[in-house]
């Protein structure tokens, strides 16, 4: 017999999946900001994939595994998983800004169920292609899957842009001076107390 999440916790983790989602989406956004139309359908190997192709897939998921996500299973019969890694046949000028807005409709998915979704959810089950999950476990793989595509997407821009790419975290060489900042942030002085 399970016993429900104390609400306390329970919405800790919600808030965490939450913020780890929003922070994700963010940087696969300042990735692709950097690329031009053109450069989110360069492939950098035969068998790779541009970034137009990870987006779609992120896109196929999202839509897929969050879309009545208490109550269908997580891979839709609507879903043609094998046509998201297909390269799009369109020009890049006209491909890319439709994919954009497919891309900000499949996160809202997401993260209008996040906002939902209350501590007793945490442990419901759901199913992915008819295998049993928690609720809890459901996010936490989908965290794991879009940290991996998200880090192919930077990865990708940073490769493109070469010496123009705009960092997205720590320069190299700031590590430092990073950290002092962050601790200044986190235990103000005295003096810098108004």
């Amino acid at each position: 017999m399970s016993m429900p999440p104390n609400d306390t916790l329970g919405q800790a983790v919600l808030a965490n999946f939450r913020t780890t989602f929003a922070q994700y989406k963010t940087l696969a956004d300042r990735a692709l900001a950097q690329l031009t139309p053109d450069d989110w359908l360069y492939s950098p190997a035969p068998g790779s994939n541009s970034a137009a192709v990870i987006v779609q897939h992120m896109v196929g998921n999202l839509r897929s595994r969050f879309t009545d996500f208490l109550t269908t299973d997580g891979e839709k019969p609507t879903r043609s998983r094998d046509q998201e890694f297909e390269e799009p046949t369109s020009t890049a000028a006209s491909y890319v800004p439709a994919l954009q807005q497919q891309w900000e409709q499949a996160w809202a998915i997401l993260l209008d169920l996040l906002n939902t979704l209350q501590p007793s959810d945490l442990l419901r089950t759901v199913t992915i292609r008819g295998e049993a999950h928690l609720v809890l476990e459901a996010l936490q793989r989908q965290v794991a899957h879009y940290s991996l595509h998200v880090g192919q997407l930077v990865f990708l821009a940073k490769m493109i842009r070469g010496d123009a790419w705009q960092n997205l975290s720590v320069p190299r060489g700031q590590s430092e001076n990073f950290t002092q900042q962050v601790r200044a942030r986190a235990n103000p002085t005295q003096d810098s107390v108004v």
